[in-house]
């Protein structure tokens, strides 16, 4: 005859076993629930810090600490507010204002949390940095003084990338952005790789995860990405862990290449939050703390005299409608080391990447490039301008060859120096491969 275990000591028995954890526990709760922004009493934690909200069957929920108002901690969920209770418990977590970091996330591909988003293994890391950065003294940041290698021929030859260079990608939609930052991923010259596609369509993120985790590059190669319908907070946090990460490595004296696809849907986020937080949408619908979100972005870019690393920085931005006076275009403009504006013309004639030479500029490559290559590109552009600002008569025969000795040289050079400009997607030209190029070209 057998005799069952009696439930009670059974009970009993497994606590005796547990260890007993008699520190306090600080808590909150949720008192309000608006449009995904959370008003929580009775818990004191600092802006930026994570904290778990308790849901519906046993699951919890991170949410961020974005602010306050009247004695109430405001915070925002990182996804929806399906199964959130009122008077749900809210616990913090973490350490506030750190975002993980360091080498176990190279050859990875994660979400705004750090959380990996590849099918690999979980990523284990002790190191963290502010997710604000480390702020540093303007004369910490050492001058632009060696060219970067972006392995695309126009960029190289007509406006030379300096290593630690701030580079803003200006486009409308559908105009060959995405696939330029893709060129210039696979064909930059980097020991690190970080790319951070924020508010980015899914299936664009799948599509850049597949090609650039399985080449010889992956191993030096983070992406972060958080897509189109995620949280304005996360999408918000991602760019700033692509940051901070880029940040940690050129600390170890590293050259950090940090592609951030988009800057303007980073404003757009700050746009969110900042309007949910009361903020007045001051241009365009953005509050100030929007267009300030994204000046603290690009200004921890940059080398550093400290360590000897550096940051590349390229940021695409969307200039909707093509439009150039877009509070979020002016902005970057004007903090940004110079600007490759994309054509939706050149684009329909066909010709990619549809890099506008006469709109572009990078504002250090006179400082990095000897005086031949100089003369070289300016060359390229007068005769590039003087054709398209003739092309119509050109195209309608009113030109009278002989008139112009400028322009007839520009109209019998003209499909040399569209094919100069032209770069198949997979195809890599190194900078001296360029530059040589571009002064057999014009002879």
């Amino acid at each position: 005859m057998t005799h069952s275990r009696d439930p009670a000591a059974s009970i009993l028995a497994d606590f005796a076993a547990a260890p007993l954890d008699l520190a306090p526990r600080r808590f909150g709760t949720v008192t309000a629930c608006d449009g995904g922004l959370l008003e929580v009493s009775g818990l004191s934690v600092p802006v930026g810090a994570m904290c778990r909200v308790a849901g519906g069957r046993g699951k919890t929920f991170p949410a961020e600490v974005i602010g306050f108002r009247n004695g109430r901690t405001m915070m925002m969920l990182l996804g929806d507010t399906i199964l959130l209770r009122p008077g749900a418990r809210v616990v913090p977590e973490g350490h506030p204002g750190m975002l993980p970091v360091g080498e176990a996330f190279l050859g990875r591909a994660v979400d705004g949390e750090g959380l990996p988003i590849d099918g690999g293994l979980p990523i284990h890391t002790r190191l963290e940095w502010p997710a604000g950065g480390v702020r540093t003294s303007a004369l910490d940041r050492s001058p632009v003084r060696l060219p970067f290698d972006t392995g695309v021929r126009a960029l190289n030859a007509m406006t030379t990338f300096g290593v630690g260079q701030r580079i803003g990608v200006m486009a409308g939609s559908g105009v060959g952005k995405s696939v330029l930052i893709d060129m210039i991923a696979h064909g930059a010259s980097a020991e690190i790789i970080i790319v951070g596609l924020i508010g980015e369509r899914a299936r664009e993120v799948s599509d850049f995860v597949e090609r650039h985790m399985h080449d010889a590059k992956r191993h030096k190669t983070v992406i972060v990405a958080v897509p189109a319908d995620h949280a304005p907070n996360l999408r918000l946090r991602g760019a700033m862990l692509a940051t901070s990460m880029a940040e940690h490595f050129r600390a170890e004296g590293r050259r950090v290449l940090l592609i951030l696809d988009s800057l303007t849907r980073v404003a757009h986020a700050g746009r969110e939050i900042g309007l949910l937080l009361g903020e007045p949408g001051a241009a365009r619908g953005y509050p100030p703390s929007a267009l300030a979100t994204i000046t603290k972005l690009v200004e921890r870019a940059g080398n550093s005299a400290a360590s000897g690393g550096s940051i590349t920085g390229l940021y695409t931005v969307l200039a909707d409608g093509d439009n150039q006076d877009d509070p979020v275009v002016d902005t970057a403009r004007s903090i940004l080391d110079g600007h490759i504006v994309l054509s939706r013309e050149l684009a329909q004639r066909g010709q990619y990447p549809a890099i506008d030479i006469a709109a572009s500029l990078s504002r250090v490559m006179n400082d990095i490039v000897p005086p031949a290559h100089q003369q070289s590109a300016r060359s390229f552009r007068a005769l590039t301008a003087s054709y398209e600002a003739n092309r119509d008569l050109v195209l309608m025969g009113a030109y009278r060859t002989g008139a112009d000795p400028q322009l007839d040289r520009a109209i019998a050079m003209q499909g040399a120096l569209t094919g100069f400009l032209c770069q198949a997607q997979g195809e890599v030209v190194n900078l001296e491969t360029s530059a040589a190029q571009l002064a057999g070209l014009l002879g």
